[in-house]
């Protein structure tokens, strides 16, 4: 189908990859894996013909589809979210809008021509299956975790992450001959992995070259590898585990080969060096020296793949009783995030927080983090706790014109310049790199940045809110040995079920009914309560959907007078939620007055001692935290409530 013939990539310096000879054929799915850097995404670049600085030559038939996922979610913001999932299929999009703008100018009196012209458009309809198309569109929402209920609502009413789950349903929806996906696990939920796991294996039938740094899910769709290393791409059959197999074997056996030539090159050098000057042995040596001259020892290729040194070490280890939360609630306006979570932990646990997205497990991070506060309830760490937190957004931890070393000078625990150097190393940046401004570095820099600033820490507690996202293979392995050998505790969430399957000593599942709590593995929790169990919030918030047949009516383009009313209500709910966070805005503003008002006096800094100090600045702080929360939330649901006013009058 697609052939690569001595393909070669260069921008500066070495090669990323050169001397690629590749055939991709039909029905195939090719996992794409390599460090960070190693011109993976290039790689998917050139086949969509939006690289080109590379030599050599790529053959992709004319008559070849190839659907590729683009990152411009912005682009689409007016539209219904269900429309641009079509517009995947130009072809059939253009035929249905041509059709609707028809039918509004040409109500009655066709003429013969425009029966023929209505003809033309049917047609092309019915040969690109379009009277099934939003069916098939919603059914791809649905199994990317964008329910029926949102399907009919502009673009920009979703979240940055959701838009991007949109872009994945479009390109799906294409059905190309030849899909290239590139990290498309990054913004889903454990059931939204799983269900695009099931499509791409059993669904889509065309050529799959994808990019993930989540083993399992590379592991589960892939029949064979493409590896990026070594300079070049290699091929092997197999899934990621055969690839790690078979690459480990033949690394082994060409070590053996180089082993075995060298031994024998020794040896006949010894013989040289010992009969040279003897006449009687001259012409021997002679003949063995022949010998060492033809015998051609292969280099080893040196390994683009790095590993980091993530060394988590506890400065002194936390009391017994590590974490208390009792009937923890937390909700946005209307909307219940965090249900009455209770729960206890003791030293050296290691617990995975999971559910689907929206069900608050980022919530609770940012709470047990204190980067937020609950409405109710209490979080209570024991003593000594010493807490470091990894954020999911990078950037609200990593910003700025710093470079990365004098991020890392500014951010961490008290250190040497010496020990910041050894830190940067230790996680992979040379000077170069660490000369590079933190806002130019790439999501795995930032990962990596943010876990150095812990490491110069030495915490007890480690809260991870998705620590895999962005780092490649190896540095996920890296931070699996570092989480495994760490004495303290570990509270994480992550998509990432090897990851979660190798860690976790207990389970912590987080829905709308609150919280359960397993004492076990993920491999025991999915013995206790299967997969199915993880998919029944598929088929819960299906349903739901679904038992709203007014909601649906409307979706379709049905009852009008039902549809006014659905927005009464919702710019009536939005009224009260936009009123109470006027008043939390409010309140939050007078606290911080009187905070700068006590900071204000003269007179404070005599009396009081610096842990009272200190203790009022960190309230200081978060007060402010949670102030620009609830003014972006006020901002964006003021937004949406003009959009109401407007539409209803």
């Amino acid at each position: 189908m697609i052939t690569i013939t001595n393909l070669k990539l260069q921008f500066s310096g070495d090669p990323l990859f050169e001397n690629v000879n590749l055939q991709l054929n039909p029905r195939n799915r090719y996992g794409i894996v390599g460090s960070n850097g190693s011109g993976k995404s290039t790689f998917l670049k050139i086949l969509t013909d939006e690289e080109h600085n590379f030599s050599g030559t790529v053959n992709v038939p004319k008559e070849i589809k190839v659907g590729f996922m683009k990152q411009n979610q912005f682009l689409y913001e007016d539209d219904r979210i269900v429309d641009v999932v079509i517009s995947g299929n130009e072809v059939l999009y253009n035929a249905l809008k041509k059709k609707r703008a028809f039918l509004n100018t040409h109500h009655d009196n066709l003429t013969k021509s425009d029966e023929e012209e209505i003809g033309h458009i049917e047609e092309t309809i019915y040969n690109n299956d379009g009277y099934s198309a939003e069916a098939r569109a919603c059914r791809i929402l649905d199994g990317l975790g964008i329910y029926s209920n949102r399907h009919f609502e502009p673009m920009k009413s979703l979240s940055g992450g959701y838009k991007l789950r949109v872009l994945l349903a479009r390109v799906l929806f294409q059905n190309p001959d030849v899909l290239l996906l590139d990290e498309p696990t990054n913004h889903l939920d454990i059931v939204s992995i799983s269900w695009l796991e099931n499509y791409l294996a059993t669904k889509y039938r065309g050529a799959l070259l994808v990019i993930s740094h989540d083993r399992h899910f590379i592991n589960r769709i892939s029949t064979h590898i493409l590896d990026v290393d070594y300079r070049t791409i290699t091929h092997y059959t197999g899934n990621y585990d055969d690839f790690v197999e078979a690459k480990t074997l033949a690394m082994e056996q060409k070590l053996k080969e180089v082993q075995s030539l060298e031994k024998k090159v020794e040896q006949l050098q010894g013989f040289v060096d010992r009969f040279k000057a003897k006449a009687s042995k001259a012409r021997q040596a002679q003949s063995r020296q022949k010998q060492i001259e033809k015998i051609d020892i292969p280099d080893i290729a040196k390994t683009s793949r790095r590993y980091p040194d993530f060394k988590l070490e506890q400065e002194r280890p936390s009391g017994r009783e590590v974490l208390k939360v009792e009937n923890l609630s937390k909700a946005y306006g209307d909307k219940t995030i965090l249900n009455s979570i209770s729960f206890e932990l003791e030293r050296g646990e290691k617990v995975a927080i999971i559910g689907p997205n929206g069900a608050g497990k980022s919530t609770l991070m940012k709470a047990l983090a204190g980067a937020i506060k609950g409405d109710s309830g209490k979080i209570m760490w024991g003593a000594e706790a010493k807490i470091s937190y990894f954020a999911q957004e990078h950037h609200e931890v990593v910003s700025g014109k710093e470079s990365a070393l004098q991020w890392l000078t500014h951010n961490s625990a008290p250190t040497t310049p010496a020990q910041i150097r050894s830190i940067l190393g230790a996680i992979l940046f040379s000077k170069d790199e660490a000369d590079k401004s933190v806002s130019n570095l790439s999501g795995g820099e930032l990962a990596r940045l943010n876990l150095g600033k812990i490491i110069s820490e030495k915490p007890n507690v480690l809260l991870l809110d998705e620590p895999t996202n962005h780092l490649d293979m190896e540095c996920i392995a890296s931070l699996e040995d570092a989480l495994l050998n760490f004495k303290g505790t570990v509270i994480f969430v992550s998509h990432d079920k090897s990851f979660v399957s190798n860690i976790a000593q207990s389970i912590f599942e987080i829905s709308e009914d609150g919280l359960r709590k397993f004492s076990g593995d993920y491999e025991e929790f999915l013995e206790n309560f299967g997969t199915d169990y993880l998919n029944r919030f598929v088929v819960k918030k299906q349903k739901t959907d679904k038992g709203n047949e007014e909601t649906s009516a409307i979706g379709k383009g049905g009852n009008q007078y039902e549809l006014r009313k659905e927005k009464k209500s919702m710019r009536n709910k939005l009224q009260t939620s936009t009123k109470k966070l006027e008043s939390t805005i409010h309140s939050l503003e007078k606290q911080l007055e009187d905070i700068e008002a006590v900071f204000a006096s003269p007179e404070y800094f005599n009396q009081k001692s610096q842990d009272e100090i200190s203790s009022l600045q960190k309230e200081k702080e978060n007060t402010r935290k949670l102030l620009d929360e609830s003014i972006l939330e006020w901002e964006d649901q003021l937004a949406k409530l003009e959009e109401l006013n407007k539409e209803l009058g």
